[in-house]
């Protein structure tokens, strides 16, 4: 058995497929995978939370209509494209990471499974590799173009501890959240949104498209990372207008997280949240990527006294905004928002009080109370 953890990313978002620096860290929601070893060549899957199930044979599989079995069926792809010598195994997983809220329950149950699969069979795979073969399963299987954030904070999470990412070099360090006064609120719009059939892909193109353009002026440029806004700046009125506002958004947001990372080392969580207020508004007005509901959950905690900083978190297009809280105004919070999205969206709103956790780890049967065996160290 695997605990795998849902996560939150406080600021950095749509770099990481661009190379550039995310800042995220894995949550106390998670999603619980146990596997056994089979005597066939079959795989068996149990969707505990949907009552729904999938089975196939190991030797020849393909993807499935219902959509969920593709995230294992991808990591299962990627082992023995690799070489791995899987035999047959059934799984079960469920959990409370919400589907669609933005917390990346596809990476849990990717991340689960690689973790899981290592474990049960023994084979060996680093860490790393793990982290990989977890995003080339989106990636390939899925069809979903995500950057290695998602699966990297999965497994290298480490309780009390955002992580901050070089998505170029894979290259990490560990910065504490230190301030105990401080609670990380998820506000649930209620809008779900699959990846896949989003926007989210024509955003990467669009990155990609201002990359082409600047290189015929600086040659040296690999990815929207190695690009200044002076650069972008010179070059304005060479790109499409949209691919410029795409284009500028990424630049500055590598920089506030940067930035954001200076501002813990202080202990200056005000500054920190200052900067992930700035994320959303470039999110909103250059990336394009949140909507009504999630700009109404930000508008409306920003007026709540006690809130540092928020913003939409995730791809977007609905899913969660996450706040920085003074624990004293949770509460506050809490009700201004339960009562103003409901007065002005006409639904109720959920909202989540998350605590760090570590990565990914085994679920250690000997104890007689869960222990968990975390993924630490080093590349």
């Amino acid at each position: 058995m695997v605990r795998s953890p849902g996560r939150v990313n406080l600021i950095g978002e749509h770099t990481d497929y661009n190379e550039g620096f995310v800042l995220p860290a894995a949550i106390d929601r998670a999603i619980t995978v146990a596997l056994g070893a089979r005597n066939d060549a079959r795989m068996a899957f149990f969707a505990a939370d949907v009552g729904q199930h999938h089975e196939c044979s190991l030797e020849k599989f393909a993807r499935s209509e219902k959509g969920w079995p593709n995230y294992l069926l991808g990591v299962v792809d990627q082992l023995r494209k690799a070489g791995y010598p899987l035999g047959g195994f059934n799984c079960v997983f469920g959990g409370d990471v919400p589907i669609g809220a933005g917390m990346s329950s596809s990476a849990a149950i990717e991340g689960g499974l690689a973790y899981g699969l290592n474990e049960l069979f023994g084979f060996g795979i680093t860490p790393l590799q793990l982290v990989k073969f977890a995003q080339r399963a989106e990636n390939d299987f899925v069809g979903v173009r995500c950057g290695i954030m998602d699966q990297f904070i999965n497994i290298f999470g480490r309780e009390g501890h955002v992580l901050r990412i070089d998505c170029r070099s894979l290259e990490y360090q560990h910065v504490p959240l230190r301030d105990d006064g401080v609670r990380i609120v998820l506000c649930d719009s209620g809008v779900r949104r699959g990846l896949a059939g989003s926007e989210y892909n024509t955003r990467r193109q669009q990155c990609e498209a201002g990359v082409r353009v600047l290189k015929k002026f600086e040659p040296g440029l690999h990815s929207l990372r190695d690009v200044t806004l002076d650069m972008l700046e010179a070059h304005r009125a060479d790109l499409d207008p949209v691919v410029y506002r795409r284009c500028r958004y990424v630049v500055a947001e590598n920089l506030r997280v940067l930035g954001a990372c200076d501002d813990l080392e202080r202990g200056n969580v005000r500054g920190f949240g200052a900067k992930m207020a700035e994320s959303h508004r470039g999110l909103r007005d250059e990336y394009e990527v949140s909507c009504p509901e999630l700009d109404l959950l930000v508008e409306l905690a920003s007026d709540v006294d006690g809130v540092l900083g928020g913003r939409m978190m995730g791809a977007g297009f609905g899913g969660c905004t996450i706040n920085l809280v003074e624990e004293a105004r949770v509460s506050a919070l809490k009700e201004v928002i339960e009562r103003e999205y409901l007065k002005h969206i006409g639904r109720p709103v959920t909202l989540h009080v998350c605590s760090i956790s570590g990565g990914t780890s085994r679920i250690l049967p000997e104890s007689h109370y869960v222990e968990e065996e975390s993924v630490k160290g080093g590349l």
